[in-house]
């Protein structure tokens, strides 16, 4: 542009010093850190979204599951404890030095039994408890239970059957025995109780 109007200064020759500075700070190579900086926390932001969102629909999916199985077992209690062909029979017993009971929720209708052990003392390593069926052909066992932990035990048993699958075996009673840790054929223990219904 030219100075026709007159309004422009005269051009000066910059001072070597800022000439050198300037020439310097142009040419100096550029530090790039922020920038990689800045793309790791937005990969790691990323990454972590990702995963919390594939956790979350994990457990969600685990919850919902775990709920129905509750659902499910809760109907079931209920159906033994309030069912009409239900008898209820509780069993005091002792192991231990300990007082405790066995309550059997006998449900005649569908052949099954809910058994729920409360207060017995935990067996030692090389024990278990034994529950027997007492039916008219004999002692047919029903569980082993290694309770290894001072809590209940709940359990939901099937009255044994026949060779056709009919319940052509009646049961007349439980008892239960301690027996060792893999059980046994038939009660070779000391008796915790036996009662006939």
């Amino acid at each position: 542009m030219t100075d026709w109007l007159g309004l422009l200064a005269a051009p000066r020759t910059p001072r070597p010093e800022l000439k050198g500075r300037v020439l310097a700070r142009a040419l100096a190579p550029r530090r790039r850190w922020p920038l990689a900086a800045a793309a790791v926390i937005t990969l790691a932001v990323g990454g972590g979204a990702w995963w919390t969102y594939r956790t979350i629909g994990t457990l969600t999916t685990e919850r919902d599951g775990l709920a129905a199985r509750v659902h499910a077992l809760e109907d079931t209690v209920s159906t033994f404890i309030h069912g009409p062909a239900t008898r209820l029979i509780q069993i005091p017993v002792s192991t231990g030095g300990r007082v405790g009971a066995v309550t059997i929720f006998a449900d005649s209708v569908r052949h099954r039994w809910l058994v729920r052990c409360d207060g017995l003392a935990p067996n030692a390593r090389d024990q278990a408890y034994q529950l027997w069926f007492i039916t008219d052909r004999g002692m047919a066992t029903a569980a082993v239970m290694r309770m290894d932990q001072d809590k209940p035990m709940v359990m939901a048993l099937e009255m044994p059957r026949g060779e056709g699958g009919e319940a052509d075996q009646r049961v007349l009673g439980a008892a239960m025995s301690i027996e060792p840790r893999a059980g046994s054929a038939s009660p070779s223990g000391p008796m915790v109780f036996h009662r006939l219904l």
